[in-house]
């Protein structure tokens, strides 16, 4: 039994239980497609058993490597983008203190995770390199092909910057590739220098790779228990997969409620957190609905607010702006630590009335204030509750995401496991930057600027 629940009431006013009941055979037509690995984009189904089949021979082995970096590091780079790099950080970040970045390696008892190649800002390059001048420092590169030009840009910089530092062969003991198991340039460098290398699966696309040494790697060298994140993930693998009743299974019924405020002309999605260390979790989740259901010209558009910052924010725009908005709230029910408001003789805030109570509390009440609230500003609102944060619910978490947008693509009639609108830009940069073999897309292009 799975600790995650799904909490429709708030969408009663909205959904009714007969439309649910609607989709009862088109779900278990999807399910069958999945498991049996038939449907659209069948070649990149390779996370739906992924849980179950990760062995405690490649847990060791992930484990092992990250204890070298452990022992050599201060800060480890991880350098990818997209699938390669945000569901690693969402997991750090969310099991990491918000202040890890102050701490010494003693206190966190692990390195230090930086990021590049996510981007290609000029300025962060600069101030990441003048960094690593005086630091011990490792790299976790992530590419399946090698040639995306972000991290590969700046794997080029850090590759250089390795072997000017530390020289050729200790560089190499330095940098852990996760790419192909065969082919691309990613591969046929590591296999030249020497690099210790993990396979990114064939059968699994990068936003769905998280539990995959994409993800593993990265999360253990932060001193994350792996095991306990894939053993959440296996137990939702198990849950879903036996849970065949369409209203008791949690990714079924979130990917059915979304799809029906969809057709009634809810066609933005914001999931809303009240716990900021779950903002890579949602810019993760971003990713994972907005690569898999944005095509055709139709999909669900996914955003993401932290509340109840946000509240003082883009709060006035969900309460009472264009009526096109649901929202999908992240509860974690439990608190790690405990805070009490404590009383103060003068009371000149007029806070006395909290005094004793615990913060969590009134951040509880004050997610429930908000949801009462949006529903009766016409925002229809999902809720997805975790008992407590901790890498066993996590990885629970990440899995019902998973499912859920592969039921909720395949009920929107497109292929969730592609992503043709990526390649549009990386044509005109290509073309804007001359590179060879794109002659004349560069006259036809430099026509319109």
């Amino acid at each position: 039994m799975t600790g995650l629940k799904i909490n429709l009431a708030k969408t009663s006013q909205f959904i009714s239980d007969n439309e649910i009941a609607l989709f009862e055979s088109e779900i278990e037509l999807h399910r069958t497609n999945i498991y049996n690995k038939t449907g659209a984009g069948n070649d990149f189904l390779g996370w739906v058993d992924l849980p179950s089949s990760i062995t405690p021979d490649m847990l060791a082995q992930i484990e092992a490597d990250a204890f070298k970096m452990q022992q050599q590091s201060e800060l480890v780079v991880v350098c990818g983008i997209g699938g390669s790099y945000l569901g690693a950080r969402a997991v750090i970040d969310a099991l990491n203190s918000p202040f890890a970045a102050l701490q010494t390696n003693q206190e966190r008892k692990a390195p230090l995770v930086i990021y590049a190649g996510h981007q290609l800002d000029e300025d962060y390059m600069d101030h990441l390199l003048k960094l690593l001048d005086k630091k011990d420092y490792s790299v976790i590169v992530i590419s399946k092909s090698g040639t995306t030009t972000e991290p590969a840009v700046a794997f080029r910089l850090l590759k250089s910057h390795l072997e000017n530092k530390y020289g050729e062969a200790a560089a190499a003991k330095r940098i852990f590739a996760v790419t192909d198991a065969s082919k691309g340039a990613l591969k046929k460098l590591s296999t030249a220098k020497g690099y210790s290398t993990y396979v990114i699966p064939d059968d699994v696309g990068g936003r769905f790779s998280v539990l995959t040494p994409v993800g593993l790697l990265p999360i253990a060298v932060a001193g994350i228990d792996i095991a306990q994140l894939v053993a959440g993930a296996k137990t939702m693998e198990k849950f879903l997969r036996e849970e065949d009743r369409y209203d008791h299974n949690p990714a079924a019924l979130y990917a059915i409620a979304r799809n029906i405020l969809y057709r009634k002309g809810k066609t933005t999605e914001i999931l809303a957190s009240y716990t900021p260390s779950l903002n890579f979790v949602v810019e993760w989740w971003k990713q994972l609905y907005g690569e898999s259901e944005g095509k055709d010209q139709k999909g669900i558009f996914p955003a993401g607010v932290s509340f109840t910052t946000d509240l003082h924010s883009m709060g006035q725009y969900i309460q009472d702006g264009l009526r096109n908005l649901f929202e999908t709230v992240l509860t974690v029910e439990n608190s790690a630590r405990k805070v009490e408001i404590p009383n103060d003789p003068d009371d000149l805030d007029g806070l006395n009335f909290l005094a004793g109570k615990r913060i969590g509390e009134v951040n509880r009440m004050a997610s429930l204030g908000t949801m009462i609230a949006h529903v009766d500003g016409e925002v229809p609102n999902l809720e997805v509750i975790i008992p407590k944060l901790d890498a066993y619910h996590l990885g629970e978490l990440i899995y019902f995401f998973e499912m859920a947008c592969a039921l909720s693509g395949y009920i929107l009639e497109v292929n969730p496991f592609d992503q043709p609108g990526v390649e549009a830009y990386k044509k005109n940069m290509f073309a804007l930057l001359e590179k060879p073999g794109f002659e004349k897309e560069t006259a036809e292009i430099r026509k319109r600027l």
